[in-house]
């Protein structure tokens, strides 16, 4: 009983080692399934891996060459060398103004306000002194300044520059920017001839300057490459090239003296007064205007030749002036070809009248005489004939072919000033006086702001929420000011000139005596804020700056 009973323990325990055993086989298999199974995740991922990195420095363009910049090489043209010529001597013009405006009533607009209404106490301190308060509409309407730009060009080292006239006509202030130079220079005009549309201006560089080479604009032909440069849209220092499309072409108008060149080089607002170049980068003509239907460039262009802004120049810097030469004849641009065929000439000027007292009278020119040749060169046409009278020195004895009924005789005639030979007409008195057109005035050595002030009292202090003593009100900017032009309002608060604390109009005084043109000044200032809710005002702090321009 006992020997059986151990072999059926025995059996029994063979049965579970088997049973152990095959457990245990079954789960190395599951652990070598899953090891197996990781191993090929892995080798396929690393696969898939390998192939996408593949496929992105391949697939795209496997028989591509990839691009290799150079190092760089100044390969340079007649064209680039020019730019880098005159670049030092083209300038960058703006000139602002202040326009007009309407006042209007200043009594109050609406409702007046019945005595003892709310916050009264409060407001009239504000009311007092910050008239852009709570309550500013018996405030006038402010004009903002406007600003226009052009191009001019240095014609001498010691700073004076041509421009045209429409650039810096009837403004407050000119102002001057090199473009090898960040200072901005204040210009002063040394004269105008508003018949050519053109200007002479002068700024006080810090260093000597670079005149453009002036050139000769009789030798330039139709077909001639032109270069302008100028400062169009205010993009400073932008070339363009073409070539000289006409000569001599008159666009009408008013424009008698002006025979001007026109080009295809594009010209564009904002390159007036700039210089047409010459392939040699010779001043060649100034541009003055274009011919548009949209405002900007369509292919046509015209420039004043050199020869004419150089007499008009010569003549500024001499005697601040342009004067021009006449014989007192009139004429009219109406007649017809015809006529004079019919009066057996076939070109020439037929004088309508003969001014009283002038060079033609004196001379026995009489009404009805046709003028066909002045110094024995025929005359095309009355433009012609003004143009090349106005261009001889006053003074100066030429002599005119005269037709007077079938018959040619020669006169001897003087010319003198037009402005004295017709100083009873209208017309020439006022371009008389649009000639001396006043300069802007120049600044006094010990710069000025420009600003009125009003010391402030500790109340109005306490009311503003200013701690300390510092603090004066702006009570009034002048027009054109250098305050003005930063951006500084009537009644600001300033606490500080370049950190030095002010609190009477002798602290700011001081402060200007320190300073001269060229200077960076930075005022430290309190700016109301519009008014909130229940009328509050408020204040913030911050700096206003600019530089003191050079004269």
């Amino acid at each position: 009983m006992v020997i059986g009973s151990f072999a059926s323990v025995k059996k029994g325990e063979d049965k579970t080692m088997r049973w152990y055993k095959a457990m245990r086989q079954q789960k190395l298999l599951s652990v070598s399934l899953l090891l197996i199974t990781l191993s090929i995740g892995i080798v396929i991922g690393t696969l898939l891996n390998t192939g996408v990195h593949a496929a992105r420095g391949q697939v795209a363009a496997p028989d591509a060459t990839p691009l290799v910049v150079p190092n760089p090489v100044q390969l340079g043209n007649e064209f680039s060398k020019l730019a880098k010529k005159l670049e030092p001597s083209v300038v960058y013009i703006t000139a602002d103004y202040t326009p007009k405006v309407a006042t209007e009533n200043p009594h109050k607009r609406g409702e007046q306000k019945e005595p003892g209404d709310g916050n009264d106490d409060g407001l009239d301190l504000f009311r007092r002194f910050f008239r852009n308060g709570p309550s500013d509409s018996d405030v006038p309407p402010r004009a903002f300044r406007q600003e226009q730009s052009g191009t001019g060009f240095i014609v001498d080292k010691n700073g004076y520059i041509i421009t045209n006239h429409h650039v810096i006509a009837k403004v407050d202030h000119i102002k001057v920017k090199l473009h090898t130079d960040d200072t901005e220079y204040r210009a002063r005009v040394v004269g105008i001839d508003p018949e050519t549309d053109l200007a002479v201006i002068k700024i006080d560089p810090k260093q000597q300057l670079t005149p453009v080479s002036i050139g000769n604009s009789d030798s330039v032909q139709v077909g001639d490459w032109a270069v302008a440069i100028g400062s169009p849209f205010g993009l400073e220092a932008s070339v363009t090239a073409g070539i000289v499309s006409a000569l001599g072409r008159d666009i009408g108008g008013q424009l008698q003296l002006q025979r001007f060149i026109q080009t295809d080089a594009a010209i564009n607002p904002g390159n007036s007064g700039g210089p047409l170049l010459n392939i040699q980068g010779q001043v060649i003509g100034v541009n003055t205007m274009i011919a548009t239907q949209s405002g900007g460039y369509q292919g046509i262009g015209f420039a004043l030749p050199i020869n004419m802004v150089a007499r008009v120049y010569n003549d500024i810097i001499r005697t601040g002036r342009v004067t021009r030469g006449s014989i007192g004849v009139s004429w009219s641009k109406t007649d017809k070809p015809e006529l004079f065929k019919a009066l057996g000439t076939n070109q020439g000027v037929l004088v309508g009248s003969v001014q009283k007292g002038g060079p033609s009278e004196k001379a026995g020119i009489k009404a009805e005489d046709i003028i066909i040749a002045m110094n024995g060169k025929p005359v095309k046409d009355g433009d012609d004939l003004v143009s090349r009278v106005a261009d001889t020195p006053v003074g100066t004895q030429v002599t005119l072919t005269v037709d007077r009924n079938g018959k040619h005789d020669d006169f001897k005639v003087t010319i003198l000033d037009r402005a004295e030979v017709f100083k009873d007409n209208p017309q020439f008195a006022e371009l008389r006086n649009n000639s001396e057109e006043p300069a802007p005035k120049a600044e006094d050595s010990q710069y000025k702001f420009g600003i009125k002030l009003h010391s402030l009292t500790d109340a109005e202090r306490t009311s503003i929420g200013i701690e300390g003593k510092n603090g004066l009100l702006i009570r009034g900017v002048d027009e054109g000011s250098f305050a003005e032009d930063i951006g500084l309002f009537e009644n600001d608060v300033i606490l500080a000139i370049n950190r030095q604390p002010v609190s009477t109009v002798e602290d700011v005084q001081r402060v200007q005596g320190t300073l001269k043109p060229g200077d960076a000044v930075a005022f430290r200032i309190m700016r109301q804020n519009p008014a909130g809710r229940g009328g509050a005002q408020k204040y913030t702090t911050f700096f206003v700056s600019g530089t003191l321009p050079q004269r």
